[in-house]
């Protein structure tokens, strides 16, 4: 069963006198069980609005999303999925510990094991220090893994994390590494956004590249080693082109 299949996705916003935005334009890919896949592209790309429609918030306007062959609007699809969006706004009177028996209260999780499960998952992102501080109080990258260790609450079999470094510092960025590396060999699967390039690079086994709501890239990064000087340097110039510059090497070779 495939963690995530997107088939000719279309996501398209009114506008007043104007015709309808397509932020996701046709876009149809699908995610490996136990993979961790990177989706890239630049602002405005259309990333955001598709991993909305991953979770269920945003109706797609024609094709189909399914998580687990289920339809990602279906409960029993979203139980199975954790979550941490771009922005994530926690309650600042709430402390880490608190934030996190709520969202396992919300999720299903009662008493002894939720207790168990949060006091593993502050020690996991390294927050047990801080567990009865008040959010208002945690620095940025603090929060952030606040909203990664709430990801994991449930034992999720897929992750799905949108710009999941934005904050972290060097050691963070490390220490989240390891954790993902943690998650996948426990056979969860991992698909995340990032602008954060060499993390992408040391992290995943695949990308997929989208330019104005269109997939116009996708290797496996084994592909790319001694073809590409840098992952960087391959995504923007892939960007700029609009097209694969991989596929029209090779057609030309």
């Amino acid at each position: 069963m495939l963690p995530i299949e997107v088939s000719h996705l279309v996501v398209a916003y009114r506008r007043w006198f104007k015709p309808p935005f397509r932020a996701v334009d046709d876009l149809s890919f699908v995610v490996r069980e136990g993979e961790i896949v990177g989706f890239l592209g630049v602002n405005g790309a259309g990333k955001t609005s598709t991993i909305k429609t991953l979770m269920g918030f945003q109706p797609p306007t024609e094709g189909a999303v399914r998580i687990f062959g289920m339809d990602a609007t279906n409960a029993r699809a979203r139980q199975l999925v954790g979550f941490l969006p771009e922005t994530a706004l926690y309650s600042p009177y709430l402390t880490p510990y608190e934030t996190l028996r709520l969202y396992g209260e919300l999720h299903g999780l009662r008493a002894r094991p939720l207790k168990a499960q949060i006091d593993a998952l502050l020690d996991a992102v390294k927050l047990t220090h801080k567990a009865h501080t008040l959010n208002k109080n945690l620095s940025k990258g603090m929060l952030q893994r606040v909203g990664i260790a709430q990801a994991l609450l449930g034992d999720p079999k897929l992750l799905i994390l949108d710009e999941v470094s934005s904050g972290l510092d060097p050691i963070g960025k490390r220490e989240l590494r390891d954790l993902l590396a943690t998650q996948r060999a426990r056979g969860v699967t991992i698909f995340f956004s990032s602008h954060e390039l060499a993390e992408v690079a040391s992290i995943c086994d695949r990308i997929l590249v989208i330019h104005q709501g269109r997939l116009i890239a996708e290797h496996r990064l084994s592909e790319l080693t001694g073809r590409v000087e840098s992952l960087e340097d391959y995504f923007i110039r892939t960007v700029q082109a609009g097209r694969d510059i991989l596929l029209e090497e090779a057609h030309a070779a």
